[in-house]
């Protein structure tokens, strides 16, 4: 069975899974963990790497079910036909994420250059530098569409 994204509501990723594993359906929600700031207090969360989408493992001919769920909006099209992903593109995906990235040191960069993502789950693709702050930096993987930020983790 092909795996198919589902473009969810915002901040729905995790119920939209939730519901469809209930249905039965294989589901997959890469989920990374973060260090939320509150004036008050910090807290590690686990939140969608990929805002909005999900990766559901469907029957062509069962694709329609999915619409049961709340907050399923709709799945990615690509080239007028709903958008496939391989078998390895959600293992790779899963390896990736078993890793984590501790620290990033920028030196000798600047805002336009293309690096090789050295580790995680986007390792072996290209990025460029969209932003540099102090604890932060943006990279645009142009590949896939997808902006990530890496922020340094406080000690």
């Amino acid at each position: 069975m092909p795996w198919f994204v589902i473009y969810t509501k915002p901040r729905n990723e995790k119920k939209v899974a939730d519901g469809l594993q209930r249905m039965g359906l294989e589901v997959y929600c890469p989920l990374v963990t973060m260090v939320k700031k509150w004036s008050d207090r910090k807290k590690k969360v686990q939140v969608p790497l990929l805002s909005s989408y999900v990766f559901v493992n469907v029957d062509e001919k069962d694709r329609d079910k999915v619409f049961q769920v709340t907050g399923v909006v709709r799945y990615l099209f690509w080239l007028g036909k709903p958008a496939v992903v391989r078998e390895e593109e959600i293992m790779a995906l899963r390896e990736g994420l078993k890793e984590t990235l501790a620290s990033f040191e920028v030196q000798g960069i600047k805002v336009g250059d293309v690096v090789p993502v050295p580790s995680g789950p986007f390792q072996g693709k290209e990025g460029k530098i969209n932003k540099i702050n102090k604890n932060s930096l943006q990279l645009i993987l142009t590949e896939i569409g997808v902006l990530i930020t890496l922020v340094r983790e406080e000690r």
